[in-house]
Formats: C-alpha cells, structure tokens, sequence
C-alpha cells in the first residue's frame, strides 16, 4: 500500500470579522426571541393545565400561575403557597386520592411545541 505525502489544504476564509460583528448585533434579537417562546410556552402549560385540572371549587384552576425568572428566559408553571399540597395530591395521587395528573401531561404536551417555537422565532430574525 502506497503513502501519500502531503502538504495539506489552506484555507482563507473572508468575511469572518463581518460575521462576527453581525452575529453580536443580532444577539438581543435572539434573546427576545427566545423570550417570547419561553412565555408562549409557559402560557400555553399554564392553560392546558387550567383546562385539564380536576374540578371541584374552582381553586386549583384559576390559581394555576406562572413564574418568571428576571431574564425571562425560565418560567415555572403551577401553584404557590397554600394550594401546593392538594395540588401535589390531586397531580401524584395519595393513599386515599387517586392520581389526576394535569400539570405533568400539560409540560409533555409543550416540550415539542416548545422548540418549534423557538426554532419559528430565531429563523424569523435570521432571514
């Protein structure tokens, strides 16, 4: 079997420090972008939560809230405070209260849709 001896390939590439440049002025479009899909998607958890939760007063649904982090770029979807035991009771089940979960199935259901989202909203700026 024969040996090649090679220099190898150069490369020039033109146009990096213009990519650059672009890739930072576009960089809080992109975070507004993301933004907007982590709120879309925190919304739509937050009503198909609303709309799957087991009813009995009306408390678990209409206190089904969202949390934002100060960037915006993380939500928490659920209930706070006082409604956070019959709430873990009515989603996981207890001894004597069986399972109906609607939080978990609402946050499946998002996963996918979620990064469509995203993926819709950067190629929007990116065109």
């Amino acid at each position: 079997m024969a040996r090649r001896r090679g220099r190898g390939a150069r490369f020039r590439i033109v146009g990096l420090e213009q990519l650059r440049d672009r890739l930072a002025e576009l960089e809080p479009e992109l975070m507004e972008a993301s933004k907007r899909a982590v709120e879309a998607s925190a919304e739509a958890v937050q009503e198909d939560t609303r709309q799957n939760v087991r009813v009995k007063s009306g408390n678990l649904r209409d206190k089904v809230a969202v949390h934002y982090s100060s960037n915006h770029l993380k939500a928490q979807v659920g209930w706070k405070d006082r409604d956070d035991w019959y709430a873990a009771a009515q989603e996981f089940g207890t001894k004597s209260i069986p399972a109906h979960p609607a939080l978990g199935p609402a946050l499946e259901a998002e996963r996918a849709r979620f990064e469509e989202r995203l993926r819709a909203e950067v190629e929007r700026i990116l065109r």
